[in-house]
């Protein structure tokens, strides 16, 4: 038993100062014991319930209530027994975020002002149509990304002025460095949905350079002598909206090799690669129960800030209880349903729920786990503002010490300690 620093379990100093001696270990002795065996028996418990109010009634809410809300997130309406404290809010969902909607698709964000324990990562979730350009620009912050639907034509350039264009899928993984500009537009037949993760969490959408709206703000003159022509040629300009065009409809692009020999005509095409086909790729861990895809600046070389894995639970399985030493983790859930528990130290610990487009955020080195509480997959990101990934499981830690130490700390048998799994599986399977 402990007392978690507030004297539960414990009997103040001075409590028997009217007794004698003799009635101090006559019965304040057995005062000690008997509060110190109430405080422990209710502790445990409580502890081994599953919800807390469990069987008493204590959980109830008979007053006003946004039920549709409660049923989304039922282990923070009655969380587990275990959860106790105050710990920062660290879910949030794109699907609370107000959608930009123009004429060729849309967009909408997470960052710390919506969610302001990320403080290091910001998000954008945007749909293109067939044809539908993200216009060209460029950002402050570095810029990575994971089709999730579809496919799109990216264009840029590198640092030399050379050109990049590609094609890329679901499941493909893009990255342009801070300041590079370059375009995104849907392809045929079904445009593309794609998610845009920021090294930055003050990130917005809305202070991007436009080229649209950068030239629609520049004296005519000054363009025309830049481009070396007429400035009555420039007259359509005069046409653009004040605020850039950001996203809008266009016809779907011609075949990849006809814009590659355009942008290659003058000049040779950019040696690096700003793409990374990760479905591609074998799983970095793998089994029954789950696999991890492990991508950082070892593996897709511009990637110089940003780590990411992509994980998928099975049914009842459950990343397994780790942390991670060098960075935050942002998550995205992708699909499935599925819960975590965060623990903050100090007795403080919190569980939530989260489903498809929901975001999540573990500060650094702080413990836990995702389980798959659904009857489907459980696919979520977990990116972290590193140049390399980096993690340490719990049972492998465990695994490595001397069994008696680990046997002291937790008071379990021998047989028991010894059933653990002994290395990093990353996903564990659905059992008890």
């Amino acid at each position: 038993m402990s007392d978690g620093g507030d004297g539960k379990g414990i009997v103040a100093p001075g409590v028997f100062a009217p007794f004698s001696r003799r009635r101090l270990v006559g019965a304040g002795v057995a005062g000690i014991g008997i509060a110190s065996l109430i405080a422990g028996t209710a502790q445990a418990q409580s502890l081994s319930a599953t919800k807390a109010g469990e069987g008493d009634g204590s959980a109830g809410d008979p007053g006003p209530d946004n039920h549709a809300l409660s049923a989304l997130n039922p282990d923070s309406v009655t969380p587990p027994a275990t959860d106790h404290g105050s710990v920062p809010q660290f879910w949030n969902s794109f699907s609370l975020s107000h959608r930009r909607i123009q004429e060729g698709g849309w967009a909408r964000q997470v960052n710390v002002v919506d969610f302001p324990i990320s403080t290091e990562i910001a998000s954008v979730n945007m749909k293109l149509n067939a044809g539908g350009i993200r216009e060209l620009h460029w950002h402050e912050a570095n810029e990575w990304a994971l089709m999730l639907t579809g496919a799109a034509r990216l264009t840029a350039i590198d640092y030399e002025g050379r050109p990049y264009v590609k094609d890329v899928k679901a499941g493909d993984l893009w990255y342009f460095p801070e300041g590079l500009p370059h375009s995104i537009q849907g392809l045929g037949p079904d445009g593309c949905e794609f998610l845009l993760v920021f090294d930055e969490g003050k990130f917005s959408e809305e202070d991007t350079t436009l080229l649209t709206d950068w030239l629609a703000h520049t004296p005519r003159e000054v363009l025309a002598k830049n481009f070396g022509v007429d400035r009555g040629r420039l007259a359509p300009l005069d046409k653009l909206p004040p605020e850039g065009r950001y996203i809008f409809p266009a016809p779907v692009p011609p075949p990849l090799r006809q814009d590659a020999s355009a942008m290659t005509k003058d000049v040779s095409a950019s040696s690096i690669a700003f793409d990374f086909a990760m479905s591609e790729m074998p799983p970095t861990k793998q089994d029954a129960s789950g696999e991890v895809r492990i991508v950082d600046s070892a593996k897709f070389k511009v990637s110089k800030t940003m780590a990411m894995a992509h994980v998928r639970v099975k049914p009842g399985a459950m990343r397994e209880l780790h942390w991670h030493t060098n960075a935050a983790e942002w998550q995205y859930y992708i699909a499935g349903q599925g819960r975590m528990t965060v623990f903050a130290n100090k007795g403080d610990a919190r569980t939530m729920d989260f489903r498809a487009g929901d975001v999540g955020y573990i500060p650094v080195t702080l413990p836990h786990y995702i389980e798959n509480t659904g009857d489907e997959d459980l696919v979520f990101l977990e990116m972290f503002k590193s140049p390399t990934y980096s993690d340490v499981s719990l049972n492998e830690w465990l695994a490595v010490l001397p069994p008696e130490l680990v046997r002291q700390h937790l008071g379990l048998e021998e047989t028991v300690t010894a059933s653990f799994p002994k290395k990093d599986y990353a996903v564990v399977p659905a059992k008890a």
